[in-house]
């Protein structure tokens, strides 16, 4: 019995998350309306601003085209994980931060920019709001049925519940926005903790800490993967030699490592880590504005914030990168003729509505989602990463609950796959 369950614990580990079958037709119509789209869009970045934003464009680009090959997924790794024990998602997540942890450690120490801009990392103060914060975002990203850039990626890639997510996403954000300045100064928090800089350590004291962390983690997911035999998750359809790089789909780890390279390449552009839901608050506080509503008085609204109401939307680096990755994951989806939009249930439309209002609110607590706090939070040495990640699994743990109340499933020990 012993030896039986050891070699189904081994089956699992080495399950790949891709496997070689019959792709469907490229939809060329949809392919050429994509490319043509992201050509123009560049075309009007890089004349309505400069080469900065385009390159940020192209990166964003390439950020969508892996995450919808790889079906790069955060809420769902941490779904898999809390429910039936599955830990390749977030042995993913530790490669992919291992990877960042890593580059970030040498650019932020050396100042290294392509563009002059002196990179810096998000490092933010650790209290109440994102306690709070990335506590409602997990709940919000289990009931949306994607995070951040689960929901940019989802939507390019023809999910029709996930426009609704993205929609209400936006409101939440705005929302956030308006009660930002009680949550940060009426709420107790610590200052910015820097696991590098603020601790004497130094990058290199840093990165060992964090590699050890991660290390330690990775042999906890091996553990409970022993102990909880989870079922493994389903494996996407690829193909062979060069047509996998356009048509098929990526193994799990290889997007990692690539989506750690990109946003490093982000850092060393911008000068700051890759984010999202900045961008969200600012197209809601545009909308507002259009319609007569002064936002520029509200304490977000201030600084470079404020700033960046009163320009076009191509001058925002997190915007320009945003309508990349949509396009991207609709290019790499019609290419793989995967774009299949389908009619959206009662029960997954409500759900998408409070989960997309639970993370914009939440995101603009914890000084970000998923991309921002978790990815870039830890990468960039920062205390309140690993508290956001904390708090977004137990936000989970309790959304497991919520969502049958949707008609949202989760996974079973049962299921032969999850």
């Amino acid at each position: 019995m012993a030896e039986t369950t050891f070699n189904t614990v081994q089956q699992h580990e080495k399950q790949p998350t891709t496997i070689v079958a019959k792709l469907n037709p490229i939809q060329k119509p949809f392919l050429t309306i994509g490319v043509l789209a992201s050509i123009i869009l560049l075309i009007a970045i890089v004349a309505t601003t400069d080469w900065v934003q385009g390159t940020l464009y192209i990166i964003g680009l390439a950020l969508g085209v892996t995450l919808l090959h790889a079906r790069f997924g955060f809420t769902s790794a941490f779904r898999r994980l809390m429910s039936v024990g599955n830990v390749q998602g977030l042995q993913a997540h530790m490669v992919m931060l291992a990877v960042a942890t890593t580059l970030f450690a040498i650019i932020l120490s050396t100042g290294f920019s392509f563009t002059g801009n002196t990179p810096t990392g998000y490092v933010s103060p650790v209290g109440v709001s994102v306690l709070v914060g990335a506590f409602m975002f997990g709940i919000g990203m289990q009931l949306g049925s994607g995070c951040a850039s689960g929901t940019l990626y989802s939507v390019g890639g023809g999910s029709s519940s996930m426009i609704l997510t993205l929609m209400s996403f936006i409101v939440g954000s705005v929302i956030g926005a308006y009660h930002f300045t009680f949550w940060m100064e009426d709420t107790p928090a610590l200052p910015p903790i820097s696991i590098a800089e603020s601790t004497g350590l130094g990058f290199f004291g840093g990165w060992t800490v964090q590699m050890v962390l991660f290390a330690g983690i990775y042999w906890l997911t091996v553990q409970i993967a022993k102990r909880k035999n989870p079922p493994s998750m389903k494996p996407l359809v690829t193909t062979t030699g060069w047509k996998k790089v356009v048509r098929g789909s990526w193994p799990l780890f290889a997007a990692a490592i690539i989506l750690a390279l990109l946003n490093a390449l982000t850092l060393a552009v911008r000068g700051n880590p890759w984010g999202i839901t900045s961008a969200f608050a600012l197209w809601g506080g545009k909308a507002l504005m259009l319609v007569g509503i002064d936002v520029s008085s509200w304490g977000y609204f201030t600084g470079a914030n404020g700033e960046a109401l009163t320009q076009t939307v191509l001058a925002d680096s997190t915007s320009v990168m945003n309508f990349g990755i949509i396009l991207g994951a609709f290019i790499a989806a019609t290419a793989q003729g995967t774009f299949k939009p389908k009619k959206i249930k009662p029960g997954i439309a409500g759900a998408s509505i409070v989960g997309g209002l639970l993370m914009g609110y939440g995101a603009r607590l914890a000084f970000g989602c998923n991309i921002g706090a978790y990815f870039g939070g830890i990468a960039s040495f920062s205390l309140h990463g690993w508290v956001w990640m904390v708090m977004a699994m137990l936000g989970t743990l309790l959304a497991l609950f919520i969502r049958p109340l949707f008609g949202l499933k989760n996974p079973k020990p049962t299921d032969s796959v999850c």
